[in-house]
């Protein structure tokens, strides 16, 4: 086993396709598939299974390339200390549901990292993504959130992708709406007083299951139903419409318009928000600074409430 074939996994992992990687390395398809199935034979599993669709990582390839990952950064690190070489260009990614304070926690990291070189990638997505991506190491840190509707069916992909999940806070519900709203002025809200408005919430694509939405009391029937892709047009349509949707109350008004508020949601629920992580990987020196930034920033965010 090779340094460069460690390199080869890694990059395959991350294109999810064999050609585009063999162009990014530089080299030919077929040279890489050869030292793919090479390293496979010699470690005596397999790292990826070819389908139609493209290139899926094994349950022993997502362990085998947490290993790598961290044999190939320790190498990185030792060429760079005994070679006086440029620091090598550092990656991080996190892929979480849409909550400012994830942004603000990486806005923090990004600020704070000084370095020439860095690729960084955050992804606001949909939750069985966030799963796949933190279980196939697209990304090291993922951000959901847990209830007693979803936590059976959720907890279950988690072990299934050998992932634990770590509470950061539990929240009660609010309503997100624009400050222009005639319910802005009330103390809280009750389901009857939102029926006149249009509810907001994220579509989940392929894996549109009441317990993937992003947002408690799924199963609810409701008259005005519209549904985004993104956290902007969520908050533009909160504004241009008076529509509502329901999170944990926790808006930072730093990177979003004071124009949307917080109003508590009267309903016996609780939602326990926090990041999931495999358990094959440990945690990366910038992984455990963006938790800590994470930490932090819900605190300063949960003192307005």
């Amino acid at each position: 086993m090779t340094l460069q074939q460690l390199k080869y996994v890694i990059e395959v992992a991350k294109s999810r396709s064999i050609n585009k990687a063999a162009q990014n390395l530089f080299i030919s398809q077929p040279s890489l598939s050869n030292a793919l199935k090479e390293l496979e034979e010699k470690i005596g599993i397999t790292v990826f299974s070819r389908t139609n669709k493209g290139i899926v990582i094994t349950p022993e390839g997502s362990e085998f390339l947490g290993y790598a990952r961290q044999v190939v950064e320790q190498a990185e690190l030792l060429e760079n200390r005994y070679t006086k070489t440029r620091s090598p260009q550092q990656n991080f990614s996190v892929s979480g549901q849409h909550y400012a304070f994830a942004v603000s926690a990486f806005v923090r990291l990004l600020k704070e990292y000084d370095r020439e070189e860095y690729e960084f990638t955050l992804r606001e997505t949909r939750t069985y993504e966030i799963i796949a991506d933190v279980k196939d190491l697209r990304s090291e840190i993922g951000i959901l959130y847990l209830n007693d509707f979803n936590q059976h069916v959720i907890q279950k992909f988690l072990r299934e992708g050998n992932l634990k999940f770590h509470e950061l806070f539990e929240a009660k519900p609010h309503v997100f709406i624009s400050s222009t709203n005639p319910l802005a002025v009330q103390e809280y809200v009750t389901l009857s007083d939102l029926d006149p408005y249009p509810y907001l919430s994220y579509e989940q694509g392929d894996y549109n299951s009441f317990y993937f939405s992003e947002e408690i009391l799924s199963t609810l029937t409701r008259p005005k139903n519209i549904k985004v892709s993104d956290r902007a047009t969520l908050f533009n349509l909160l504004i241009g419409l008076n529509g509502y949707t329901i999170s944990t109350g926790v808006i930072s008004h730093k990177l979003n318009s004071k124009d949307i508020i917080a109003v508590p949601l009267k309903v016996d629920e609780r939602i326990h928000v926090g990041y999931i992580t495999h358990k094959s990987v440990t945690t990366s020196k910038l992984g455990n600074i963006y938790i800590q930034y994470l930490k932090e920033s819900i605190g300063e965010e949960l003192q307005q409430l």
